[in-house]
């Protein structure tokens, strides 16, 4: 199809609506600093959702909850048969984290789904915006498993049993604060787009408006605890120690050695770390702690996999650590579906947008839905790439851009024969 012959090619969103509702959702768990704190599952979580709940009925939407509190808001198609056209993210985010990661994918969404009421378009297919459940994995480790949960790469008792610090279950968590729904887990979907800042420098650096994501690297998630034997930091000669903490240390080092050593391409975090007993005059008896490591070639991910055992068995022989190396998570590189990306190629021509082809570094459950949908997404450039972080800051012309392409990538696929 020309681009002159596309229906509604002139059609916009309301850029000035969209950022008051990013303004006004990011009210909700505000910190000090700009940011946002809505932890999966909290009170705070809860209100977001309540107040998406809130704007998607008086939009005209349907919405329901699944087992997992997955949240549907659906718009009604013509043809009622045919599998809706999705879109969304998540709106749980890091402990600091900042008011546009996943919240934007989903009141973009809401967006679209406004843009239509007010021109008074109907679509073929339905729209369905979604919220998933716990996409940041902070509270609850993995991350994903909302999505997860509705792909079928994670059983509900294993979404409903995953544990926060504190031992509060994601099943209780949800029945707690009235999330536990009732609708069936998993349906057909026509195609799925998530629209998200970057993440990352790219786009800036290439003043590009538009990033047009093709797949997404790969990612390994470990927990690995150390056990020495804690003892009096002052009577304990160096030459016997079982010191934990220094065993970490080395750990960590050799985490920021693979991921260096990977390079282009290759990504190593330890994020957490916690020791025991914690007391300034005891050597640490034991040590937990996360390693994150990311690369868009599955080859070089598993020879990853292979050096972290490596280093860690060694490092443990060398201090007379135990070790317990666990993987908990893991999805290979993907590439997106040939029909979503031409269509949010053709959308951004259409609108008039720079930009460019960029690969996902990040995880997004865009990821979980490719394995039962069409899929899609739709990058926009964030201040100095900073994300994860309270001043994680967008345009509102960029996020309008990014909210254009979605609307007609949607609108493509969702008339298609």
């Amino acid at each position: 199809m020309s681009e002159e012959a596309l229906p509604n090619k002139n059609l916009r969103i309301d850029g000035t609506r969209l950022w008051r509702s990013l303004m006004e959702m990011a009210e909700i768990g505000a910190t000090p600093k700009g940011g946002v704190c809505r932890l999966a599952l909290s009170d705070l979580d809860k209100q977001g959702r309540d107040l998406f709940r809130e704007w998607c009925e008086a939009a005209g939407c349907s919405v329901t909850v699944d087992a997992m509190g997955n949240m549907f808001a659906r718009r009604p198609g013509l043809d009622p048969k045919r599998a809706p056209i999705q879109t969304g993210s998540h709106l749980d985010s890091q402990p600091t984290g900042g008011k546009f990661d996943g919240a934007y994918g989903v009141l973009a969404g809401l967006e679209v789904i406004r843009t239509l009421n007010d021109n008074g378009i109907e679509t073929e297919a339905p729209f369905e915006v979604v919220v998933w459940t716990n996409e940041e994995g902070s509270r609850f480790a993995p991350a994903m498993i909302g999505s997860g949960v509705f792909s079928g790469t994670f059983s509900l008792e294993e979404g409903h049993g995953k544990q926060d610090k504190d031992g509060k279950t994601i099943g209780g968590e949800l029945t707690r604060i009235g999330y536990l729904g009732t609708a069936p887990l998993g349906h057909p979907v026509g195609a799925y787009f998530e629209a998200h800042i970057e993440q990352g420098p790219i786009l800036e650096a290439d003043s590009k408006q538009i990033g047009i994501v093709s797949g997404v690297q790969g990612q390994i998630w470990y927990e690995i605890t150390l056990t020495g034997q804690e003892s009096h930091s002052g009577t304990t000669p160096m030459p016997v120690r079982r010191d934990a903490l220094v065993g970490a240390a080395g750990l960590i080092e050799a985490v920021n050695r693979i991921g260096q050593a990977h390079e282009p391409g290759g990504c190593g975090t330890v994020g957490m770390l916690q020791l025991h007993p914690n007391s300034r005059n005891v050597i640490p008896g034991k040590v937990f702690l996360t390693v994150d490591f990311r690369h868009p070639s599955d080859q070089a991910l598993a020879l990853m996999d292979q050096e972290i055992r490596a280093e860690s068995r060694a490092i443990a022989d060398k201090h007379s650590l135990d070790l317990d190396l666990q993987k908990i998570w893991s999805f290979p590189a993907l590439e997106f579906d040939h029909d979503c990306v031409a269509a949010v190629t053709r959308a951004t021509t259409q609108c008039g947008y720079s930009n460019r082809a960029i690969v996902s570094g990040a995880g997004h459950d865009a990821v979980y839905l490719s394995k039962v949908a069409p899929t899609g997404m739709i990058f926009i450039p964030c201040a100095d790439g900073i994300s994860h972080n309270e001043i994680e800051s967008a345009t509102p012309e960029d996020a309008e851009a990014g909210c254009n392409v979605l609307l007609h990538a949607m609108l493509a696929m969702a008339d298609r024969d």
